[in-house]
């Protein structure tokens, strides 16, 4: 089929769909400021003829109710090749139904499937369809949950270290909304313990700490190598992530939040990060991400992809800036379960081109996924 709308001339987005799928962890996990025991993955599908591309973000089962009646009737019949113009008819369908949230989530699983769409059309790799500016994408392992003993986080952060030979590694802090000070200064000495002294060692407040504790905590963070400390204060808190960044050594980041263009241009004209952070599957999709990155680049700023470690991994090849991609336990795990063609961080890098396939390579597999479906 010929493009009907959208302006452009070529094959036709003619079907949109979404499922969603909770899938229990494995153990409970829990970081500064929320505890969960399991994660809603949220898959949309959109197909042209016989190719179908395939986007997810992770959020809440009602986001499917937002790609089913507000987002597919702005998507179906225009061109596959004209992304950047669904999203912008998504971004304006959505106006009154509040940005920020599910909603974002929903936007951005559209796009990154439509993007999907168009390199499988052109039996591109993804990477390739975007510019690659690098073969290898850095990773760093992140998990460290509060809730897990001393056992449980030397065994993983050994995991990262030692099996799999990535160098750089992450633990949350911040526990019981930064009540738990004593604990958080052990379970720091403890990682660097467990890795030694070559492998960067990252931390994760998650908004936990207000400023000045922030500031005082990162002295401990000093005496034991810590190099990046994200989110010491609330994401939404500039003035204060820019106040912490100002008096620590340690690199300040955040933004995982981001759910609009806007959001970043914020972040960084505050001067509150060393490094920005956004999530693909949040910020309106490849489309808003590329932007956020050369918004990041033009700042002098690198950028580091959030979470969903395999969705992301073609994107943070195409910019000059990134810094890493986040290697997060609970997504590869979830992505491991439900997905073929998933990457292997051997060695601390990911290569997202190196198997040849179209599209971002990864497939459902609908049978296992199935047990999980719960909309």
């Amino acid at each position: 089929m010929t493009a009907r709308t959208g302006g452009g001339t070529g094959p036709v987005v003619e079907e949109v769909g979404a499922a969603a799928y909770t899938v229990p962890t494995g153990a409970p996990e829990a970081d500064g400021t929320l505890a969960w025991k399991a994660t809603t993955l949220v898959v949309v599908r959109v197909r042209s003829g016989s190719t179908t591309g395939l986007g997810y973000t992770y959020g809440a089962a009602p986001t499917t109710g937002v790609v089913d009646a507000l987002l597919a009737p702005r998507v179906r019949g225009r061109c596959a090749w004209d992304v950047p113009a669904a999203n912008e008819a998504m971004a304006r369908a959505v106006r009154n139904a509040g940005r920020p949230g599910l909603v974002a989530g929903a936007l951005s699983a559209v796009d990154l499937a439509l993007w999907d769409l168009k390199a499988r059309l052109l039996d591109l790799p993804l990477a390739a369809l975007l510019g690659a500016s690098r073969s290898e994408v850095p990773v760093y392992g992140s998990g460290g949950f509060t809730t897990y003993d001393e056992a449980a986080q030397d065994r993983q952060l050994r995991t990262w270290a030692e099996d799999q030979g990535i160098p750089r590694v992450k633990i949350k802090i911040g526990e019981s909304w930064g009540a738990a000070e004593d604990r958080d200064r052990e379970r720091v000495a403890r990682a660097r313990r467990s890795v030694g002294d070559r492998t960067e060692l990252y931390v994760d407040a998650n908004g936990a700490y207000g400023p000045k504790q922030a500031v005082r905590m990162a002295r401990h963070l000093d005496a034991h190598g810590v190099t990046w400390f994200e989110e010491p204060v609330s994401s939404d808190d500039l003035a204060g992530l820019a106040a912490v960044r100002a008096a620590v050594a340690t690199d300040v980041a955040a933004g995982e939040y981001g759910y609009s263009l806007p959001y970043f241009h914020h972040m960084l004209a505050a001067g509150a990060v060393d490094c920005l952070q956004a999530d693909v599957t949040r910020c309106g999709g490849i489309t808003v991400w590329l932007r956020a990155a050369a918004l990041a680049e033009a700042a002098g700023i690198g950028i580091s992809g959030h979470c969903a470690p395999h969705v992301h991994a073609h994107v943070a090849a195409s910019v000059p800036n990134l810094r890493h991609l986040e290697w997060f336990h609970d997504h590869v795990r979830i992505e491991r379960m439900l997905f073929d063609g998933v990457l292997d961080p051997q060695g601390g890098s990911v290569r997202p081109t190196a198997a040849g396939t179209a599209g971002h390579g990864l497939t459902l597999r609908r049978g296992d996924a199935e047990a999980y479906r719960v909309a």
